[in-house]
């Protein structure tokens, strides 16, 4: 696993007064999680937040740039923007975004529901089965008796 970079330990010290921030490293950058959901992201020399349908419209009012990656020739979006330029060095400025992002990843696990097992396929009903027919069990004729006949004397 790669050491922390400097940015990732200055933004750690940042941070610091939102609780127990950790960074992990991940898909060649580094996720920041809080509470064991990730809020944040360290790439290509960038911090983002994460956002939501809630914080969208307050991190493009302050210009934010979504965090987009390239993949088979197709440029993906994610929810993830840069704070604003003004906060990304000032720890007090930076606090209430970061409390944003964290809000925007609980709201999100939220939404997701837990997992569960597939529910087992769904059977057809079995044709309904008329009842049979009783069978009447013949009477059988007594059975005759293997013992010797009996002499009359005469």
């Amino acid at each position: 696993m790669p050491r922390t970079d400097s940015l990732v330990e200055y933004t750690l010290e940042l941070l610091e007064p939102l609780g127990p921030v950790q960074a992990r490293y991940m898909f060649g950058g580094w996720g920041l999680s809080y509470a064991g959901r990730m809020f944040g992201l360290i790439i290509q020399g960038q911090l983002y937040l994460k956002v939501d349908d809630v914080t969208r419209p307050a991190f493009e009012a302050e210009g934010c740039r979504p965090f987009i990656y390239e993949s088979k020739g197709t440029a993906h979006q994610m929810n993830y923007f840069t704070p604003p330029a003004d906060a990304e060095d000032n720890g007090r400025m930076l606090l209430p975004w970061a409390r944003r992002a964290v809000d925007a990843a609980n709201r999100s696990a939220q939404k997701k529901p837990a997992a569960k097992k597939k529910p087992a396929a769904k059977k057809k009903p079995a044709a309904k089965k008329k009842p049979a027919a009783k069978k009447v069990a013949a009477k059988k004729a007594p059975a005759k008796s293997k013992a010797k006949p009996r002499v009359r004397p005469s």
